[in-house]
C-alpha cells in the first residue's frame, strides 16, 4: 500500500522529543443507597498536561475506548416519573449502545485561571482562580477551544453529551460515578455550599475525573433532542435538529441531586449565561493519532491503552503536530490528502 509507505516516510523524517504522558495515583470511592462508604480503591490515569503560560496549566486525562449502554432503562425511567411527579426524564430513552476510541477530557472543568489566560477575562460570579469560570455561553465555551487549539496547535473542542457521559460513568452503570446516591461530602449540589468550590475538592470517578457530578453544568456540543430516538452509535455530536437550543450536563451547585445523575440531560439557548454554566474540554488526538497507527499497519491497535504504548503514542503525536504546524497543515488533512493523492 503506497499510502502505508508514505505515511512512515513522514513521521520518520521527525525529530525526537521527550515522552509527555505522566502518571498521577488516587482513590476511588464507593457509597450504599444509605451513602455509607462501602468501598476505597487505590487507581492511577495517565494525562498530559499543555503549559498555557504564566505558570497556568491544563491536564488533560487519557480516557480507554471502549463500550457503555447511554441513557436509562425504561422502567428506572418511569419509577423517576412517578417519584418526581415530572415526564422529563423520558429524555434519557432509549438507552442504547455506543462504542468509543480513545479520546483526552480535560481533569476538571475549566478554571477562571485557563479561563483568563486563553480569553483574557473572566466573566464568572463566584471569584476564585481554582473555581470553575462560569457564566459562560455555548458560544463563549467554543470560542475558548478555538483559541486554544490555535495557542497549542493541537485540536481541543466541547465534548460530545455521549462522550460527556461515558467519562462521567467511568464503566459504572449507577445513578452517580459513586454509587445510587450523593451527599455534601461527595458532591456540591443544592444546599450544600450555594456556590461554586475549588475544582478538585471531591473525589474523582474510576477515570480520574474530578466534578463530573455538581458544581456548574457542563456544555456539550450537540443539538437538543428530546430523546435518543436515531442517535449515533459512534459517540459522534448529534448536529441536526434546532441548532439554537444546546446539551448540557452535569447539575450544578444548585441543583437537587437527581439532575446530577450521570444520565441527567438539560437544554438551554446556546447564548445563555449563567453562574451555573461552565464546560470542559476534549482532545481528539487519541483518536486522530490511533487513526495514523490503523492505516500504517492495516488492522486496528488493540494495545492503544498499554501505558508504554499510550506513551509513545502520545510522543508521536506531539512530533506530528509540530511538523505539521510548520507546514500549516493538520493531521486528518494530512490523511486526507494522502488518500486523494493516492487513491488506493
Amino acid at each position: 500500500m503506497r499510502l502505508r509507505k508514505k505515511l512512515i516516510k513522514q513521521k520518520s523524517s521527525l525529530a525526537t522529543t521527550e515522552k509527555n504522558l505522566k502518571l498521577f495515583n488516587f482513590e476511588v470511592l464507593t457509597v450504599n443507597e444509605r451513602a455509607e462508604e462501602v468501598k476505597r480503591e487505590k487507581a492511577q490515569a495517565r494525562y498530559f498536561t499543555e503549559d498555557l503560560g504564566n505558570d497556568v496549566i491544563l491536564d488533560m486525562i487519557a480516557i480507554p475506548g471502549g463500550k457503555f449502554l447511554m441513557g436509562t432503562e425504561d422502567e428506572e425511567i418511569e419509577k423517576l416519573c412517578r417519584q418526581y411527579s415530572v415526564e422529563y426524564f423520558r429524555a434519557e430513552k432509549p438507552q442504547h449502545e455506543v462504542t468509543f476510541q480513545p479520546f483526552a477530557l480535560s481533569k476538571y472543568p475549566i478554571t477562571q485561571a485557563q479561563y483568563k489566560q486563553i480569553m483574557s477575562n473572566n466573566p464568572s460570579r463566584f471569584q476564585g482562580k481554582d473555581r470553575p469560570v462560569e457564566k459562560v455561553s455555548w458560544d463563549e465555551a467554543v470560542e475558548f477551544c478555538q483559541r486554544l487549539s490555535q495557542n497549542t496547535r493541537t485540536e481541543y473542542r466541547l465534548p460530545t453529551e455521549a462522550e460527556w457521559e461515558y467519562a462521567c460513568r467511568a464503566g459504572t452503570t449507577t445513578a452517580f460515578h459513586f454509587g445510587e446516591t450523593i451527599t455534601d461530602k461527595l458532591v456540591n449540589f443544592y444546599r450544600t455550599v450555594e456556590q461554586t468550590t475549588a475544582v478538585g475538592k471531591y473525589p474523582p470517578n474510576a477515570f480520574g475525573l474530578y466534578d463530573m457530578h455538581g458544581n456548574v453544568w457542563e456544555w456539550c456540543q450537540d443539538n437538543w433532542h428530546d430523546n435518543y430516538k436515531d442517535a449515533p452509535n459512534d459517540g459522534k455530536a448529534r448536529v441536526l435538529g434546532k441548532n439554537s437550543i444546546k446539551v448540557i450536563r452535569g447539575g450544578s451547585w444548585g441543583r437537587d441531586p437527581y439532575a446530577c445523575r450521570s444520565a441527567y440531560r438539560d437544554k438551554y439557548r446556546r447564548d445563555a449565561r449563567n453562574d451555573s454554566f461552565g464546560f470542559r474540554v476534549v482532545c481528539v488526538v487519541l483518536r486522530t493519532t490511533e487513526e495514523v497507527i490503523m492505516v500504517e499497519q492495516e488492522k486496528p491497535v488493540a494495545r492503544l491503552l498499554q501505558p508504554s504504548t499510550e506513551e509513545e503514542i502520545f510522543a508521536d503525536m506531539k512530533q506530528f503536530r509540530e511538523s505539521l504546524s510548520l507546514k500549516g497543515g493538520s493531521l486528518s488533512q494530512t490523511i486526507i490528502n494522502a488518500r486523494q493523492e493516492e487513491r488506493y
